[in-house]
């Protein structure tokens, strides 16, 4: 993650569960307007979903997807994604499509060339 860092604080993930998220089936994404150039990124995968191995393939594949689609989102949020049950089998594919989905829905996303 080039343009991003990590969060890791706990207040600002509970600052963050409070306001407007979307979900569907795969994650839950939370975003707001940090005051910054860069981005920061918390992944949440609850104890309910499986064990340390499946929690932590769910939490790698998860960042992956935003490392990959990093150059596509806004600079200046922080951004949290909350894992849900149907992630821990998803392809990579179906997972990638669902997160940038919700990342459009969240206005989050720079506008691309074809919508002009």
């Amino acid at each position: 993650m080039k343009f991003s860092r990590s969060l890791k604080l706990n207040h600002i993930f509970q600052r963050l569960y409070r306001s407007a998220g979307v979900a569907n089936g795969y994650v839950v994404l939370y975003a707001r307007k940090n005051g910054t150039s860069t981005n920061r990124v918390g992944i949440t995968v609850s104890k309910k979903l499986g064990h340390a191995v499946v929690r932590n393939r769910v939490r790698r594949r998860l960042r992956e997807v935003y490392r990959l689609h990093e150059d596509k989102f806004q600079s200046g949020w922080d951004i949290v994604v909350v894992a849900r049950s149907k992630a821990v089998n998803a392809g990579f594919v179906r997972l990638s499509a669902a997160y940038l989905q919700l990342a459009e829905k969240l206005g989050i996303l720079l506008p691309t060339d074809s919508e002009t």
